[in-house]
């Protein structure tokens, strides 16, 4: 009987330990499949979460680059424009620079009640062309007064000098800018209502004869070129011994008369 009893005792223990090692298998397979499904989730879930992620970043990116696209090209339209409204500035104070010499030049010799003009002793007219700039700049340095020592000449002598000169062809352009731009710094130059062509020097002495007389009441008109260097003293003395006489012509005659009364 106790042999009996004892195999009882172990057939009982051998049938628990294998309910025990059923519920700790089920117990792992449980814990390994959650832990599998954790660990799955956050493999699926973090590349997504990463591609979103970039997606935002590229279309930052591309919002910014089109931002900064959109801004260089406002800036570009807007030097552009402030490109354009300099140039229309610069015309316009050149034209009213030019004004302002002309008034000056006209009420500078007015009498005292202002109703009628100065008289004026000679007016010279240098005939040049947009190509001569040297030649005005060697007359500039030698015989034709600059700055206040030319006003001073015209209030005291009598003598106004100026560069003749009328357009181009091509109306405001690079060749009119550059005569505008030296009218600015010098404040030297007569423009006529004149195209510029070598063909037309004869139409343009006219013009420059007829726009001097308008302008400034003198005794003589003068024309010379901007190759041609004057001496003002012996000039003057000249001219002075004429001044009594009327309709006084002195140089080289072509043909036909020079001045008429109509």
């Amino acid at each position: 009987m106790s042999a009996k009893g004892r195999v009882g005792v172990g057939g009982e223990m051998g049938s628990r330990n294998v309910v025990v090692s059923r519920n700790l298998a089920f117990l792992l397979c449980f814990s390994s499949f959650l832990a599998g499904i954790l660990f799955t989730n956050r493999i699926w879930t973090e590349p997504e979460r990463t591609k979103l992620e970039s997606e935002d970043c590229n279309q930052k990116l591309n919002v910014e680059n089109h931002t900064s696209n959109n801004s260089l090209g406002q800036i570009s339209d807007t030097q552009y424009d402030i490109s354009a409204l300099d140039g229309k500035i610069s015309s316009i104070k050149t034209k009213l620079a030019a004004a302002k010499a002309e008034q000056k030049s006209l009420s500078s010799g007015d009498t005292a009640s202002g109703n009628s003009k100065r008289k004026y002793f000679m007016v010279i007219g240098i005939n040049t062309a947009f190509s001569s700039r040297k030649r005005r700049d060697s007359v500039r340095s030698t015989w034709m007064p600059q700055g206040e020592e030319r006003k001073k000449l015209e209030k005291e002598k009598g003598i106004v000098i100026r560069f003749v000169i009328g357009h181009s062809s091509t109306a405001g352009g690079i060749l009119d800018k550059a005569i505008e731009a030296e009218e600015m710094v010098h404040g030297d130059f007569l423009r006529l209502e004149h195209v510029e062509a070598y063909l037309e020097l004869s139409a343009k002495t006219k013009t420059y004869f007829s726009t001097a007389v308008a302008l400034w009441d003198a005794d003589f008109y003068i024309k010379v070129d901007d190759d041609v260097h004057v001496n003002l003293a012996t000039l003057g003395t000249i001219l002075a011994g004429h001044r009594k006489k009327p309709r006084a012509y002195i140089g080289c005659m072509k043909s036909g008369p020079v001045l008429s009364k109509r």
